[in-house]
């Protein structure tokens, strides 16, 4: 599939994930990649999806990974009409396994549920949801049936979040969303205002500064992302060569001194604010909830019916280290949600079922 063709697609299908946009490939330069699509006997596209291709060491074979994809009508009974085909494809060009991710949720909590039911060892699988997705649940159980399996632990994902928290923007005035806050995040909100805090566009001679604040963050937090500076670097250069202002940094600064730096991604109809970073001092002042406000702000300005803040832990127990970016999140008034996530199945035969098993092992072992 050409890219305008499949640019052309995305541009009707304005939900699709920025991880199915073109420039992703180029973003995963390790991986091989391609374009694949479904037509009407007219011509008209059906569905597409951006396909990565992993080898497996040792081997001729590849692991086939289209995250948050393919693009395509999930809520469709008949799945096996362009499944199938799929599969078919992604076997003859040498996968010995596929795994996807179908776009639609699967469950959703709002704010004030999550916070009433934590306590002690609590999981948000404990919390009743305040809304199932019909066509998350339906679709979850037809690729059962069909041999698929969901990847990662009951409550966590594997590669992609399984739980994301999203902040409803469709129809709202910017005077909703400020009332959308709790009252700790508008008083923070405020304080750095009060203090001076200027949150301006950085571009990509500030992602070495953003790079060193992320190591900080991740010390600090106890967590490793595994990126390097010239992934982000990467990525800020092929997603602003597709569309300009795809990828964009936002810079916290204090007395002139940048405190905290965030990204933050548009395509279509969605934003994503993705990796954040910010000193260890002078956190009083507040920076990070200044430069989200103005996240919230430009996203909503730009048309956004959402804005995603990506991946929040399972744990509702707040003895638990993770539980505090939920908490973080939580007062911004979204909601949790839990996505179909990522599901694995390995191509028809013993070799590929054998292969998909070692190629497990192997992922394990790293």
């Amino acid at each position: 599939m050409s890219v305008p063709e499949y640019q052309g697609f995305l541009f009707r299908n304005r939900n699709a994930s920025f991880l199915q946009y073109p420039s992703w490939a180029e973003v995963k330069d390790l991986w091989r990649s391609e374009r694949v699509g479904w037509h009407y006997p007219d011509g008209q596209t059906a569905g597409a999806g951006l396909v990565l291709y992993r080898q497996f060491p040792g081997t001729r074979k590849y692991f086939a990974y289209l995250p948050e994809g393919p693009v395509a009508d999930w809520s469709d009974p008949h799945i096996d009409r362009w499944l199938d085909p799929l599969k078919r494809h992604l076997r003859a060009a040498g996968a010995f396994a596929v795994r996807m991710g179908p776009t639609p949720a699967y469950r959703r909590w709002d704010a004030a549920a999550v916070k009433s039911g934590t306590g002690p060892g609590r999981q948000i699988s404990d919390v009743l949801a305040t809304e199932v997705d019909p066509v998350g649940a339906a679709l979850a159980d037809r690729l059962r049936t069909r041999g698929w399996k969901r990847c990662g632990g009951e409550d966590d994902g594997d590669a992609q979040p399984r739980h994301v928290f999203r902040v409803p923007l469709a129809g709202r005035s910017r005077e909703e969303l400020w009332s959308g806050l709790n009252q700790e995040w508008r008083r923070n909100v405020r304080k750095a205002e009060k203090a001076g805090v200027q949150t301006v566009l950085g571009s990509a001679a500030d992602l070495p500064e953003f790079y060193r604040l992320l190591r900080i963050t991740e010390e600090r937090d106890g967590f490793r992302l595994g990126r390097s500076l010239a992934y982000y670097q990467q990525q800020y250069e092929v997603l602003n060569a597709e569309a300009p202002g795809r990828m964009r940094l936002y810079l916290g600064v204090h007395q002139g001194e940048i405190l905290a730096a965030h990204t933050m991604i548009v395509a279509g109809s969605r934003v994503w604010y993705q990796t954040g970073a910010s000193a260890d001092h002078r956190r009083e002042v507040r920076p990070s909830n200044a430069l989200q406000w103005r996240m919230m702000c430009d996203a909503l300005d730009l048309g956004a019916d959402e804005y995603d803040m990506r991946g929040v832990p399972s744990t509702l127990d707040p003895d638990e280290r993770s539980f505090g970016l939920l908490r973080w999140k939580l007062g911004t008034g979204g909601q949790v949600v839990e996505t179909l996530g990522e599901w694995e199945t390995p191509m028809d035969g013993y070799a590929n079922t054998a292969l998909h098993k070692a190629f497990q092992a192997y992922l394990a072992r790293r």
